[in-house]
């Protein structure tokens, strides 16, 4: 007898936290998990971008909060507000994230702050979301990365320190909770439109025209894919890139 493929998840009523959503592939997969009637929390650094991600979205206000991923004490904010308002958590999908330049261009303040947010901010978030999601069995995290730690384009020193770490802790992560119900997936994206980006709005544009630099939204649908799969596939690493990826 041929046995049948497990159904792909259905994300209604999921609880989910998204880092960073108030701009570029945070932002984008607020929305779509939105559309999908997920049960969400977000928080950014702002408080003006936040409230129109929450509008876009057609979500509430209390599915939104300001906070810095940087910071330990703002963390523990963010984790007691997810037990207050979605009673827990199913996944963690970690964005937020800051550009940088070469490390001898940077205030020292700043290159750490980089580092803080890319990389301790995605270790401490997963940290607080692994305590409930191994207590309960199961559980998603997703942490974005970036191709950069590949590609080792001049300029991008720091952000591929950041992300590199962010892709080794990964990696081995999910060795260590797998056995525990819970599931980690990196994503690297390549080139896209954000705020992060030091170009304009317009050449963004061109750009994506152009097939060299992807819509934000193309991430958050390759975000959905991971969390709808069935709980016995593991997506470890997925990388996403727009046709004409520029390597330097």
């Amino acid at each position: 007898m041929r046995q049948e493929k497990t159904p792909h998840e259905n994300l209604a009523g999921k609880r989910i936290l998204v880092t960073g959503g108030t701009t570029g592939i945070g932002r984008a997969t607020v929305r779509a998990l939105a559309a999908r009637d997920a049960r969400l929390l977000t928080f950014g650094r702002e408080e003006a971008p936040l409230g129109e991600v929450l509008r876009e979205a057609g979500l509430p206000p209390e599915c939104g909060l300001t906070a810095d991923a940087s910071t330990a004490a703002d963390i523990r904010t963010v984790f007691a507000t997810v037990d207050e308002r979605l009673g827990g958590i199913d996944v963690l999908i970690c964005c937020a994230a800051l550009g940088a330049q070469p490390i001898h261009e940077m205030r020292e303040e700043d290159w750490r702050y980089a580092v803080e947010t890319n990389l301790l901010g995605y270790m401490g978030c997963t940290r607080a979301a692994l305590e409930r999601m191994i207590a309960q069995g199961s559980g998603i995290v997703v942490l974005v990365s970036s191709i950069s730690p590949e590609i080792m384009a001049p300029g991008e020193s720091v952000y591929a320190a950041t992300k590199g770490g962010v892709n080794s802790f990964a990696l081995t992560l999910r060795k260590e909770v797998g056995d525990k119900g819970v599931r980690v997936t990196v994503i690297e994206p390549g080139s896209v439109g954000s705020d992060m980006q030091p170009c304009t709005a317009e050449e963004q544009r061109a750009a994506i025209a152009q097939g060299e630099m992807l819509f934000a939204e193309e991430i958050a649908e390759a975000i959905l894919f991971v969390l709808t799969r069935s709980s016995r596939c593991d997506v470890a690493m997925l990388r996403v890139e727009p046709i004409r990826q520029k390597t330097a």
